[in-house]
């Protein structure tokens, strides 16, 4: 039976990253096209109306604030509900599973930062080194779809994992190091929303979603007057949800919720984020931009430093029999996929907003460091995978 029950387990969490894929393909390409339209348009005579109409104050808040901090709130409701299944049933259920995957996003998130840091320690661009440290799972996910089955299963749902597991980096990043003055009442009083739903949950077992949406708003509000970013509201919010980690149950409140919120997350809001956070002005002087210690830490962070550390520390972890390699995978394809986790783009550019607040100059920098270096490193990720395939198994 528990046999049975682990080949369930197993088969439940193959389908969820063949669904996931699928979705994402078509996520990245619209992400793309919004970019694309983002950076043509705010090079044109409309750039100043197109960056005013971000601005525009609606309910106390610009509506890229709206974006940034609302709805990207719910895009980390969807991350920490994704991490929870995971933690609770999928690849990060087992530590022997999770080990690779855990030790892989450690090299991702400290080569790059390490490399940032030592080419701005002791400046004002200093508080970039978080940039690098990220990756855009649409994105990274939605290039490793395109091949299609080139590669194997199981790199697919190390990626997944890794960016999951990287993703929790980047938050536990802003909640520490990018936190505004800190109020305490409202960050107690945040606290305690988030004690009560786990209370409904645990206690009570409520399995009904609206208490935790309404409690997941209050919370968010309180998150947002308290100094810390509202987005981390969500992901508190994530584990506050009841989940059944039974492989047949598809109808608890954290499933349910996880469903409906993917096409909303890959096609509403990442895509009204790319509009209203990639409209970069590219000035005459772009090239000088480009080779500051900020951007040049941003891009060999994220092109060098990501595939070096996640294949580095993991093939002394492997090396050294802390954990293995899946029998279908080779090292060709870790460093594959180290190379798509150089693609930071949303997380990248959401953390460079919080890193330079009030210095519109250096954010439009470091964004077009992101964009181009998010661009190298899926084009070399793609290619790597694509044609290495062709090698033989070492």
């Amino acid at each position: 039976m528990l046999h049975g029950a682990v080949a369930l387990d197993v088969d439940s969490t193959f389908k969820i990253i063949q669904r996931l894929f699928e979705s994402e393909k078509s996520g990245a390409s619209l992400l793309i096209v919004c970019t694309v339209v983002s950076l043509a348009i705010a090079n044109t005579p409309w750039g100043p109306a197109y960056a005013i109409l971000w601005h525009t104050t609606v309910a106390g808040l610009s509506v890229e604030h709206w974006i940034n901090d609302a709805l990207m709130a719910v895009f980390f409701l969807f991350i920490g509900l994704e991490l929870e299944r995971e933690l609770y049933s999928g690849e990060l259920s087992s530590l022997r599973d999770a080990l690779l995957p855990l030790i892989a996003a450690i090299g991702g998130i400290c080569a790059p930062a390490l490399l940032h840091f030592a080419l701005n320690h002791g400046t004002p661009t200093q508080a970039g080194m978080g940039i690098p440290m990220a990756t855009d799972i649409a994105f990274a996910l939605g290039i490793l779809a395109l091949l299609g089955n080139r590669v194997p299963l199981s790199l697919k749902v190390f990626l997944t994992a890794l960016a999951v597991m990287d993703d929790l980096g980047a938050i536990i990043v802003i909640a520490v190091f990018y936190t505004a003055d800190l109020s305490l009442v409202y960050l107690l009083g945040a606290l305690g929303v988030f004690a009560l739903l786990v209370t409904c949950n645990r206690v009570f077992r409520i399995m009904a979603l609206l208490p935790y949406l309404l409690g997941g708003a209050l919370m968010w509000f309180f998150m947002l007057k308290s100094g810390m970013h509202a987005t981390i509201a969500g992901v508190l919010l994530a584990f506050a949800i009841p989940y059944s980690a039974r492989a047949d149950d598809e109808e608890s409140p954290s499933h349910r919720l996880e469903h409906r919120l993917h096409k909303p997350v890959a096609f509403i809001i990442l895509p009204l984020f790319a509009l209203a956070n990639t409209g970069v002005l590219i000035s005459s002087g772009w090239q000088q931009e480009i080779l500051d210690s900020n951007s040049l830490g941003i891009i060999i962070g994220l092109v060098l430093g990501k595939p070096l550390g996640i294949f580095l520390l993991s093939f002394v972890a492997v090396a050294l029999g802390v954990c293995r390699l899946p029998a279908d995978l080779k090292w060709r394809h870790i460093f594959g996929a180290g190379l798509l986790g150089g693609i930071g783009f949303t997380m990248s550019i959401f953390i460079g907003n919080l890193a330079f607040v009030g210095n519109a100059e250096i954010v439009n920098a470091s964004k077009m460091a992101i964009l181009l270096a998010s661009l190298t490193s899926g084009l070399l990720g793609f290619a790597w995978l694509r044609f290495a395939r062709r090698q033989k198994d070492s």
